[in-house]
Parts: C-alpha cells; structure tokens; sequence
C-alpha cells in the first residue's frame, strides 16, 4: 500500500445486514427477482465507478456515462415501460423505486440521475403522444440519450405555482415560442431532451409541460453547478431564448402541466424516499461492521450498549422507511391516487433516517469517518462523501418541510392548514 492509493481502490466493503434482517413477505415475486438483478447489475456497472464519481469535480466531461449506459445495457432503464417499451411489470413504479434503492446503497447521486431519466422523465412521457413515445422511448430504454425534468426557476422550486414561473410559453402557429431560465436540472450538459414546465402565456395563471429538443435553436445550456455532495448528478441552468416547440411536443393538454408535473413528482418523491433507504442502509452497514471491528477500552465498541440500542432503533427505522416507499409505490401501481400522503412520508422519513444514520456511522468510525482518505495508509470508508450527498435528498423533490406541510393538510384538513 502506497500513499499515492487510491480510495476506491481500497474501500472496505462490508456485509449487507438487510440480508438476515429483513424478509421481504409481501413483496411481490417479481419484485425480488429484479432486487437481486438489480444488486449485480450495480456491483458489475456501477461499483467500478462509484467512488470517482463521488468525488472528481463537476464538468461536463465528468458525467458518469459509464455507469449509466452500463445499467442501460443491463436492462434497468427498462423497468419503468410497459411490455410493447420495457419489461412489462406488474408492478413497474414499485419495481424501478426498488432499482434506485439499490443504485443509492453504492451511490447517492447515480440514484438521483437514475431518478430523473427513469421516474420523472417516463411519467411525464405517458403523456406524450404515441408518435413521441415511438421514437424517444428506445433512446431512454438504452442509454443512448439522456434525459432532463425541469420546473424549477432560480425564484420558484416547491412553489410551482404559474403565478410564480417566469418561464413562458406564447402560442404560435404550429406550436409555443418559450422564454425563460431553468435551474438545477439533472442531466442538462448532456441531455438531448427535456420535460419542461412553462407558463401558459404572459398572463396565464395556469401551466403546461412541453418536451423540449436541447439542440434546438435558442437554447444555452449553463457551466455546470459546484456542489457540496452529488456530483455525479451535474445539474446546470437551462436558459429560453425564442426557442419554438411544435405542439406534438406537448405533453398533455395545454394548462394543464401542474398535473403533469406533479404526477411524475409524487412518483419521484417515493424515488427519493428508496435512495434514502439505500443512503441508510449503506450508513448502517458500516456502522455495524466498525462496532463489531473496533476496539476501545479492551472490547468491541459494539458491546457498549448505547450503540447497542441505537443501531437497533436504527434498522427498525430502515424497515419502516422501507415499507413506506413500497407501499407508496405499490397504491401507484394499482391506480390509487391517494397514494400522495404515503409518498410524502417515504420522502420525509426515508430521507431523514439517511442523514442521521450517516452522521452516526462517522461518530462511529471517529477521525476515520470524518477523512476521505488516510494519506499513509489510503483507508477510506466513503462516509465523508455519503454525508455531502445526503443533505440534497431532504431538498429536492419538495424540501421535507414541504412533505410535512401535505401530510398535515391530509391529517388536518385544509380548511385549516390552508
């Protein structure tokens, strides 16, 4: 072992305390078979990738495409279609959530990508025509093509009323002329289309979803964003300038985009909710492993109790966090709309858990947590770079505070919460 090691190449894996802890009795068949697909796919595609992914600088250039054409090529972003695109599940909401949990145990923000290309952009693709469909599906479904959702603006997010959008679109003949500014969105210094909700005209209070062709005129892509964690998920503004969209691209019926959006939102925020359970789990494993290999005061750090009971309140936690985004996915799947307080929970819950397991997994590991990596000896545990990527999953997708707020209007009433 040389100073000049690098972290991926001596990361300690860990056993997986999901497999004798958990038992998946009412999941689906189908369901299980594809975890454990899914589990080699990302140890064969992913894993190689992961760490580089967490820690090299966002640029254009550093987009994982690697990673991601390599689940491509095993079949993941097939999961979500239906027979005559995709795999054809019974369950497909429940089965691509699933997917992401096990992409965001090796990598957090790999799952956020997986999230955009394979939760957001195909509901929002249900509502395109079949001619669409036709022709962008397979350039999804492969990787050829990534793809990009975009609602946010740099002055609305969880707010995506029309009042407060400055992105526009205008009528014209044949289609809309948008104007406006995008921000933060996944996927857009390589994406080749994105789903974008825009105003329906200057002094609409109603919105539509348009998909829109990246390489068409007008169009300019921003430098990409430096974040804390995530830099694997490289987000950029995207910025309007007359760009003219046909009305074939129209997704849905004009003036009604919010429903649009906020249909492939609620399928994302369960999304988020697994990569949270995957974040905590991954947290939990190392958190386990360190208690049962460290040694203080003539014992194993394990034998002292406090984090005897804390690790066990801790896997109850994952459990139930894990049950929420199955259940949420799972009223999806058989068409039950009321599906929205169960997803806002998963997302709250699960990604909550992540952020507090991962804290405690490095209080565990000590200096060795905190470092991301031990120049002499080239140790690393990857709990500095899990910590920078969990505080995004409590953001987007609709802040946490976000999810509360629609669980208390269910459990209250609006008439009283507003």
């Amino acid at each position: 072992m040389t100073a000049t090691t690098t972290a991926a190449e001596v990361t300690k894996r860990v056993p997986r305390t999901q497999d004798t802890m958990t038992h998946d009795v009412w999941l689906p068949d189908e369901i299980v078979a594809l975890r454990a697909e899914a589990r080699a796919a990302v140890e064969k595609r992913l894993v190689p990738f992961a760490r580089e992914i967490g820690e090299r600088e966002e640029s254009v250039d550093s987009f994982p495409w690697g990673a991601f054409r390599g689940l491509a090529d095993e079949g993941l972003f097939a999961v979500p279609f239906d027979s005559e695109h995709g795999r054809g599940l019974e369950h497909p909401i429940l089965g691509t959530c699933t997917v992401t949990e096990e992409i965001a145990y090796h990598s957090s923000s790999m799952a956020g990508v997986y999230d955009g290309q394979c939760i957001l952009v195909p509901q929002t693709l249900s509502f395109a025509s079949d001619a669409v469909r036709a022709r962008l599906i397979p350039e999804l479904v492969s990787g050829a093509t990534a793809f990009s959702f975009a609602t946010t603006e740099p002055e609305t997010s969880s707010d995506l009323t029309a009042e407060r959008m400055c992105t526009v679109a205008e009528e014209t003949a044949g289609g809309f002329v948008v104007n406006g500014r995008k921000r933060w969105i996944t996927n857009s210094v390589v994406a080749g289309w994105v789903s974008v909700l825009v105003r329906a005209g200057s002094g609409s209070n109603r919105a539509t979803m348009l998909l829109v062709d990246l390489a068409s005129p007008g169009i300019r892509i921003g430098t990409p964003d430096l974040k804390m964690g995530h830099r694997g998920q490289i987000t950029a503004d995207i910025v309007f300038t007359d760009v003219f969209v046909p009305r074939a691209n129209l997704l849905g019926a004009a003036g009604d985009g919010l429903s649009v959006a906020l249909s492939a939102l609620v399928r994302g925020r369960i999304g988020v909710g697994a990569a949270g359970v995957g974040v905590a789990q991954a947290a939990l494993d190392l958190a386990v492993d360190r208690l049962r290999t460290r040694h203080v005061f003539g014992a194993p750090l394990g034998a002292m109790q406090h984090w005897q009971f804390t690790m066990a309140q801790r896997a109850t936690e994952i459990e139930c966090a894990r049950t929420l985004y199955q259940k949420a996915a799972t009223l999806l799947d058989r068409g039950d709309r009321s599906a929205e307080p169960e997803a806002a929970m998963a997302k709250a819950y699960g990604t909550r858990l992540a952020n507090d397991i991962v804290r405690e997994a490095i209080q565990i590991h000590g200096a060795l947590g905190f470092a991301r990596q031990v120049s002499e000896s080239g140790e690393s545990v990857r709990l500095e770079e899990m910590y920078r990527d969990a505080k995004i999953l409590e953001i987007f997708e609709g802040a946490n505070e976000l999810q509360q707020w629609i669980v208390a209007r269910r459990l209250i009433g609006r008439d009283v919460t507003g």
